[in-house]
């Protein structure tokens, strides 16, 4: 259904986007039993997989919804993207954060242009932010993951891996909205062989392994997690997708994370976010069944507070 659709968006967005490069470690091999190849989205623009669903997203409007510009409301990653990506097609992003949101990502929005709301940290005071922008500018609302161009987008990072590593056995990505897994499981059910999609999801915030398990989109009731990236839930857009391509979720402690997050700095020397460490700490929780298989991983992003890193944590 959708095969056509991501050829056409991977056509359309690669003017403004990296095709990232795909990495491996002899030794994460070993620890893993199996071949791993990392698709890093750290070197992504912006430094993060979601240039690429807010730089389609963005191109999909008409010129008229251009000349108003776009608005959404995200704490980290979307909130940069959507400003640079605006910023690189020549429209305006009003972006609504919440007032606890890291200082460091408020000031990539200013950074990319983005024009900076600040709100309570509620959902309810966010989607009420986002909606007076729309309905006093007439801006379009995009939204981070529970859109289908947004969905599209972020499936091309899967697509570009699967080009490179085509005998791929499963793609493991982490789990928070739900755009880059269900992505994910588009492209490798269209450009994969017999590729299957696993997801990582910290303990804490599990609510798409909940979800899954009882057919309905679950909330959760705490968000006490390291993994910043994955506190936000599935949408009615996403779920089916996640529903009928990922294989299983796989839930991990705050002391895997950490300790998966060493190892991809410290082995594959690069800096990553710990909510994408999740990916494959999944994987080493239930390395047994992947022995001997060729495994891809979204490095999913690269944005962190160097300042306030969780390495002593455990």
């Amino acid at each position: 259904m959708y095969k056509e659709n991501l050829i056409e968006v991977h056509q359309k967005i690669k003017p403004y986007i990296h095709n990232t490069p795909v990495l491996s470690s002899k030794l994460l091999n070993e620890i893993v039993g199996a071949k791993l190849y990392f698709k890093c989205e750290n070197f992504q623009k912006m430094g993060a997989f979601k240039m690429r669903g807010a730089t389609n997203a963005i191109l999909k409007l008409s010129k008229f919804q251009r000349s108003k510009g776009v608005v959404t409301h995200s704490s980290g990653n979307f909130a940069q993207a959507l400003s640079l990506a605006a910023q690189s097609i020549g429209i305006k992003a009003y972006i609504v954060m919440p007032s606890n949101a890291a200082k460091i990502k408020k000031e990539g929005v200013i950074g990319y242009g983005g024009i900076l709301i600040e709100c309570p940290p509620t959902l309810k005071a966010r989607e009420a932010a986002a909606n007076n922008i729309k309905d006093t500018i007439g801006a379009t609302f995009l939204h981070p993951s529970n859109d289908i161009d947004v969905i599209l987008g972020q499936g091309t990072a899967a697509k570009e891996l699967l080009e490179e590593q085509p005998n791929l056995d499963a793609i493991f990505a982490p789990v928070g909205g739900g755009g880059l897994i269900a992505g994910t499981a588009l492209a490798a059910n269209y450009f994969g062989e017999n590729c299957k999609v696993y997801g990582g999801e910290p303990f804490e915030v599990d609510d798409a392994y909940r979800s899954l398990k009882s057919g309905f989109i679950e909330s959760n009731k705490t968000n006490n997690t390291i993994a910043d990236g994955l506190k936000t839930q599935l949408g009615d857009k996403n779920f089916p997708i996640i529903q009928e391509g990922v294989d299983r979720i796989i839930r991990v402690t705050e002391k895997e994370i950490v300790e998966a997050m060493r190892l991809i700095w410290e082995r594959l020397k690069i800096v990553c976010e710990s909510s994408c460490a999740v990916a494959l700490a999944a994987l080493i929780k239930e390395k047994e069944s992947f022995y001997g298989l060729e495994v891809g991983i979204i490095i999913s992003g690269g944005n962190v507070d160097l300042n306030n890193l969780p390495f002593d944590l455990f």
